[in-house]
């Protein structure tokens, strides 16, 4: 196990792990089934965020270890959405009054279902679950190949704001190493129809650290995603996971020298400062155009998150829990077609998470908010708690005795440079138990 000391943490980089999510669903583990009426009884559910998985793809790329099988039978895929829309109906009863104020659909990629498909999951959504759709912000994931107009007209006409679109690289000779075959000419349409509809937001994916690219070749991409003005681009450092494709294929080894993600990093992030762009985190910038948000803010799970399909997951304060996680196709065939099998009674309870006790979600929450903008307050953290975040962590401190964050005005928030280790601060904050629980947690 790693020494608690931050300064031996950041001996060892600054990739070690993504913490996007605090614990991580590989921590997960099956627990006794329990209610999930009376796990979501006594939380906040004014504002929940509604999550819906699509765990499909045309292809599975190289580097993804996400909860996703490509090219399923039509007859699974029909299956699949009954059944999404059999766990909403259950979800229904067991939440009661409640108010969504956020709807995502991910995956895997959303837009690999039929146009009709996708209407009906919205339409579900709306009826089932009471979400107002045109005043309910909320986004999708698509990929360039399944970018259709079709698919485009019902996502717009059903209230979508954001699309989100991985591109990961412009340079053909990258997405080969990648295992993404990918023509730009594809991506180029894509976004043309994509602007066409007129989503107010659109996100590009972009990749850093692929074998064969140089710094010259990444800020290359960088323009090329810069010339459609989106107005929010996520920059994602290559993680190179056991079970993917790349890992399997040893693409990438410790002794194939440098490690130059660092210098990608920098040289991006300073372009897109120049192009006017802020940073929200290490991987989020939002363009001086993006319209401005009018949904709450989703941070440190006060709202909620209320997951629907195989792989998402649900958040209350103290619970997390989903359906259980595979990377290889037949192990997440298998999860799929256990999800598809269940009636309304089986969607009512939970057995499969991570229960989080006070220490964990004093983590979570410092976790959530220390590493996006504008950072950890003091009086939230009291407010939630009722102690001082520093009495609680004292080892936060590490970070302004290393120049990393600052603690000023009731704000501890890190730095620039702080912000470009937010993969190592991430997984030192987390607990022994958590790391123990995770496979391929930094140790």
């Amino acid at each position: 196990m790693k020494a608690a000391s931050l300064a031996e943490w950041l001996q060892q980089g600054p990739y070690q792990a993504y913490s996007y999510s605090y614990p991580h669903k590989s921590a997960y583990r099956a627990l006794p089934s329990r209610s999930l009426r009376a796990a979501w009884a006594t939380e906040d559910r004014s504002a929940l965020f509604a999550y819906i998985h699509v765990p499909f793809c045309t292809m599975r790329c190289g580097f993804c270890n996400l909860f996703a099988m490509a090219q399923p039978a039509e007859t699974l895929v029909e299956s699949y959405v009954d059944a999404v829309v059999r766990q909403m109906q259950a979800m229904d009863r067991a939440l009661g009054e409640r108010r969504f104020a956020r709807l995502a659909v991910g995956g895997g990629t959303p837009s690999y279902l039929p146009a009709a498909l996708l209407e009906r999951l919205y339409v579900a959504a709306e009826r089932i679950l009471g979400i107002d759709l045109q005043a309910t912000p909320s986004g999708i994931e698509v990929s360039p190949e399944t970018v259709t107009p079709d698919r485009m007209r019902v996502c717009r006409t059903m209230g979508v704001q954001r699309v989100s679109m991985g591109i990961q690289s412009f340079a053909q000779h990258e997405v080969r190493a990648l295992a993404r075959p990918q023509q730009n000419a594809v991506v180029v349409e894509a976004i043309r129809q994509i602007r066409e509809a007129g989503f107010p937001v659109l996100n590009l994916d972009l990749i850093y650290g692929i074998d064969g690219q140089t710094v010259e070749s990444w800020l290359s991409s960088i323009e090329s995603a810069l010339s459609f003005a989106p107005e929010e681009l996520y920059l994602y450092p290559l993680y190179v996971r056991e079970q993917t494709g790349l890992g399997k294929m040893a693409i990438r080894k410790a002794d194939q020298g440098a490690d130059f993600r660092q210098a990608l990093y920098a040289a991006a992030r300073a372009r897109l400062l120049d192009a006017g762009y802020t940073q929200v985190s290490m991987r989020m910038f939002r363009a001086p155009h993006a319209p401005r948000d009018s949904g709450p803010v989703y941070c440190c799970q006060d709202d909620g998150m209320v997951g629907f399909g195989a792989g998402a997951r649900s958040y209350t304060r103290g619970f997390h829990y989903s359906s259980s996680y595979a990377v290889q196709r037949s192990a997440t065939r298998s999860i799929i077609e256990d999800f598809i099998a269940c009636d309304e009674e089986q969607f009512a309870q939970a057995g499969y998470g991570f229960e989080l006790d006070s220490d964990e979600q004093r983590r979570r929450f410092v976790i959530q908010s220390l590493l996006t903008d504008p950072g950890l307050s003091h009086a939230a953290y009291t407010q939630r708690f009722g102690a001082s975040v520093l009495e609680d962590l004292p080892q936060l401190q590490e970070l302004t005795t290393l120049e990393l964050a600052t603690d000023e005005a009731g704000l501890f928030q890190l730095n620039a440079q702080g912000v470009s280790y937010s993969d190592t601060i991430g997984p030192w904050l987390a607990s022994a138990a958590v790391r123990r629980l995770m496979p391929d947690a930094p140790c």
